[in-house]
């Protein structure tokens, strides 16, 4: 699903009317992605060495990076080196994506037309946007709002007093009571006088047979997706920020805290009120204790525990 569904573009823009004092190339911007993601003539970012091998091998036409960043960058890629990465990437992506810095009340929305819905069960006051698909043997509980464009398989639950938008859902998906999911992450430039907010223009993606609990929220994400992997379980009030990607068959427990674009591998297990920094990978089989605050990556196969998390054999030493 390459087209963005749920944020319009008003691009393509020339390259050297987005950087005017860093370039006079006249090419064509299509749209801005991430590395993985850009193709020809889309525009990405680099501001990072964790993401060298991305860079590497990226497709994109250009890049917004820094000066000691852009040998890593192919030939073909054009590199806009700056002092911030974030602030010229938020500045672009606003040109790009203006109604995506704030999350606008959606003015589609209405109660469900069912002929447009065979085989869904809708609870009282339930609304939906324009273009929401939801499959078959679906239920939607109570006071629940469904934004537009969001897309819902098959034979999920869906529960009570749930806002979703900028989402995209596989079958037999649960989401308990009073979740949040796709709404804009916690992104700005702190500036003096007035913080300046960066557009999310990505979405939340739920594999099937995932189960949220209650009261959690999930973030979309900036510019690339939040993706949860199938038959994954949160708990209660687990918080999810924009651009974390958990695999298959991992178990969280309640309370838990995702920082900005971690990535956790298969059948990951985290005990209840763990921290999880931004930017870390955590390996497959990988076991968290409750209460721990993980700063660093975590290879496959270990068991950590404590703040910062280590190794349990070292975390029994010191306690």
């Amino acid at each position: 699903m390459s087209k963005n569904i749920f944020f319009k573009s008003k691009g393509p823009f020339k390259l050297n009317a987005l950087f005017p004092k860093e370039t006079n190339l006249n090419i064509t911007i299509k749209d801005i992605k991430t590395l993985e993601k850009a193709e020809k003539s889309d525009l990405t970012f680099f501001d990072s060495i964790n993401y060298k091998n991305f860079a590497l091998k990226t497709k994109a036409s250009t890049c917004i990076t820094r000066e000691n960043l852009k040998k890593y960058l192919p030939k073909s890629c054009e590199a806009i080196c700056v002092q911030s990465v974030l602030f010229e990437l938020a500045k672009v992506a606003s040109k790009f994506y203006p109604n995506a810095e704030i999350d606008y009340p959606d003015n589609s929305l209405k109660k469900p037309n069912k002929s447009k819905f065979p085989g869904v069960k809708f609870g009282n006051n339930v609304l939906v946007g324009k273009n929401v698909k939801i499959g078959k043997s679906s239920e939607v509980g109570s006071n629940t709002i469904i934004e537009q464009n969001v897309l819902i398989g098959r034979n999920c639950i869906i529960g009570s007093q749930i806002m979703i938008k900028n989402s995209v859902i596989g079958n037999n998906v649960v989401i308990q009571d009073g979740s949040k999911i796709g709404l804009k992450g916690f992104g700005f430039i702190p500036l003096k006088d007035k913080n300046y907010r960066i557009p999310h223009i990505g979405k939340v993606v739920l594999e099937d047979n995932v189960e949220i609990g209650a009261s959690c929220t999930i973030d979309r994400g900036s510019i690339g997706d939040t993706t949860i992997g199938k038959n994954t379980f949160l708990d209660n009030q687990v918080h999810m920020a924009h651009n974390v990607k958990i695999g298959e068959n991992c178990m969280i427990a309640g309370q838990v805290g995702f920082a900005g674009s971690s990535t956790l591998g298969n059948s990951v297990s985290i005990g209840g009120q763990a921290g999880i920094s931004g930017h870390l990978k955590i390996g497959n089989n990988v076991k968290i204790g409750g209460g721990s605050g993980v700063v660093k990556d975590i290879p496959d196969n270990t068991t950590v525990m404590g703040y910062p998390a280590v190794p349990f054999k070292e975390f029994l030493k010191k306690n």
